[in-house]
């Protein structure tokens, strides 16, 4: 019988022998790879942390103790050993999430899975802790590359300062976050890799002394007390233990018994204490091992023997930025890239290696990034800030105060904008088009194509004094849409074929080809409707009101938050000028979105075109007095679909 089915809780792990340990931790590995082959996932990561996440478990007592994880996505190895082992839904609707989750276990702690964020949660539980009089213990395990993240080391400051408050640090050191992690902090944890001498030296020297007779007790005494500066000199942790954190380490993180060794002594100390453990991204598993680009750091489906893919898809939206912004690197010797630890992810790889002194890469830090994109423009060059939509939010104040306030040229390019579904409610990209419409001077691009990911970046980079956005899907970019005619600088999708049309229909972004579709179940219903794309979608096009104004009803419809989105800012456009033309926006309620699947969400929230056309023909039949005593309106919309 498998080990691993016989796990249902941690205390489970507490009469398993070191063999049997030793066996469960393969059992995993050979799991999370046939798992996550058949439903896509963090493979990479979680093949890393298999013995740090037993041993974890063997020393502390979840959940009465926290055990906190940064970033979630290598959680997977901890929701088996707290009896989720049913992963045939992995990131599906009705799934595992592919993070931490309250609503799963009551082991979950921080469903957040950005980067950066765990230490200040376990400095507030340890407060609280103690506040309370708790004897509750928690732990943090962040990875060298959350290190890079301003964040953890101002929770850092924070915890040092309380030497009397137990809470243990483990530092998951595998030289990467998404690719190899970079930076000053990474040479500084590679040197604390590739020095052991001191523990040694210490121990060697203190063996001799103690045999020298009269003078050795003496020296070595002095020589300990001396300590930090021979610890400066031969393994310079002293960087953690001059803010005051006890520093246990390195230790290897795949050997169970120095693994549970340091993390008890760790839990015995009454302050706070940084565990240093070395990983391998990918472990056990020879096709992560070979993929020098990120060790599998999240794969879609593939063959668990090979590490193919099973399938492939058609460009993806990344891929065509990626692709032009290497045709503007060589156009353009002033135009330069900024990524945050994600290089590939957002399709940066091609100009870094076509460009290398062009690239910066500020480790997972987006404020410094958005900041250094200023200085940056004010040098001189135009920096290209390539990010995933939900982690432009960490950068506001950066965007707002010092790239528009500063009149700075900086293109800020947007990945995964809009519902993206499997990774959950921190990964949608659904607030940026919202927070961004109040910074004043910035402009920003929808594009509903590839063609027009081309165009629109090339005109983001062409101005030079105000922040400027592009922001586009997760996944495959679909075929062309082509306009039939511009008005003002909107590209016109359909055009209504009558003088007095029933509805303007504004189309943001990748949603042209649904509006599109819902165009024509209107016209089922003799209901005529343009179809517009603003393609800049701040500041309103000047042209939106005169033609709002031939219209009866307006109607937006966007892959973000209805809140301060695209359609709070029509509507305001047609009051500033004098429009009173009733106006419906479709876009994502105020809430936090399931994983599922990009479509399944897009249902759920109403966000499909027989959704949308069903209430359009409402609103009009209202206008044309056809309701029922109900208030129904009269409309065949799922007929007409059919």
């Amino acid at each position: 019988m498998p080990l691993l089915t016989r796990i249902t809780g941690p205390r489970d792990l507490d009469r398993l022998s070191l063999e049997e340990l030793t066996r469960l931790a393969e059992e995993i590995r050979t799991f999370l790879v046939d798992a996550v082959s058949k439903t896509g996932g963090h493979l990479g990561p979680n093949l890393g942390v298999v013995e740090l996440t037993l041993a974890l478990h063997r020393v502390f007592e979840s959940p009465k103790d926290k055990v906190l994880w940064d970033t979630g996505h290598q959680s997977y190895v901890h929701k088996l050993l707290t009896g989720r082992q049913d992963f045939s839904k992995l990131k599906m609707k009705g799934g595992l999430s592919g993070y931490p989750s309250k609503a799963e276990s009551e082991h979950d702690v921080i469903e957040n899975s950005h980067a950066s964020t765990v230490l200040g949660w376990a400095d507030g539980i340890a407060k609280a802790n103690q506040v309370l009089d708790r004897d509750d213990h928690v732990v943090a395990v962040i990875g060298d590359g959350a290190l890079t993240g301003g964040m953890a080391w101002e929770a850092l400051n924070n915890i040092a300062a309380a030497k009397d408050r137990p809470l243990v640090i483990v530092v998951n050191d595998n030289e990467r976050s998404y690719a190899p992690t970079i930076g000053g902090l990474a040479n500084h944890l590679a040197t604390l890799r590739t020095t052991d001498g001191y523990e040694r030296f210490l121990a060697r020297t203190k063996e001799v002394l103690e045999r020298t007779p009269v003078v050795g007790r003496p020296l070595y005494d002095t020589l300990h007390g001396a300590k930090k500066g021979l610890k400066d000199f031969i393994a310079p942790q002293g960087m953690f233990e001059d803010l005051g954190l006890k520093y246990v380490g390195p230790i290897d993180g795949h050997d169970l018994e120095a693994l549970e060794s340091a993390l008890t002594r760790a839990k015995r100390f009454g302050g706070p204490v940084i565990v240093h453990c070395l990983t391998e991204k990918g472990r056990g598993y020879q096709p992560a091992l070979q993929d020098e680009a990120d060790r599998f750091h999240a794969v879609g489906k593939i063959h668990p023997d090979t590490g193919l893919p099973i399938s492939t898809s058609g460009a993806d939206w990344t891929s065509v930025f990626g692709d032009e912004m290497l045709k503007l690197g060589k156009e353009r010797e002033d135009v330069v890239a900024i990524t945050a630890a994600m290089l590939q992810p957002v399709g940066l790889d091609k100009f870094a290696k076509a460009f290398p002194d062009r690239v910066y890469d500020v480790g997972i830090a987006e404020q410094h990034g958005a900041v250094s994109a200023a200085g940056l423009a004010h040098g001189g060059v135009h920096p290209v800030f390539a990010v995933y939509a939900t982690f432009l939010n960490r950068a506001f104040d950066q965007v707002l105060m010092d790239v528009a306030l500063h009149k700075c040229g900086v293109t800020f390019v947007l990945d995964r904008a809009g519902v993206t579904g499997t990774d959950g409610a921190s990964h949608n990209g659904m607030w940026d088009m919202s927070i961004l419409q109040v910074v004043p001077g910035l402009r920003l691009a929808a594009p509903r194509d590839a063609d027009q990911v081309r165009a629109q970046l090339r005109e983001a980079v062409a101005v030079d004094d105000a922040p400027t956005v592009v922001r586009f899907s997760k996944g495959a970019v679909g075929p062309a849409v082509p306009a039939v005619g511009r008005v003002g600088g909107m590209d016109v999708l359909r055009a209504p074929g009558t003088d007095t049309p029933d509805v303007l229909l504004v189309s943001v972004g990748a949603l042209a080809p649904m509006c599109l579709e819902v165009a024509g179940l209107l016209d089922k219903q003799g209901i005529s409707t343009t179809v517009v794309d603003p393609r800049w979608v701040k500041p309103v096009d000047e042209a939106m009101a005169p033609l709002a104004e031939r219209h009866r009803v307006v109607v937006t419809v966007e892959d973000n938050s209805r809140v301060g989105g695209v359609g709070s800012a029509v509507a305001q456009a047609l009051r500033d000028a004098g429009v009173d033309v009733p106006l419906r926006d479709f876009g994502i309620p105020p809430r936090f979105l399931d994983h599922a699947s990009r479509a399944e969400v897009l249902a759920e929230i109403g966000l499909t075109a027989p959704d949308i056309a069903r209430q359009v023909t409402g609103l009009v039949a209202k206008l044309d007095g056809r309701y029922d005593r109900t208030g129904a309106a009269v409309d065949q919309v799922e007929a007409a679909r059919d």
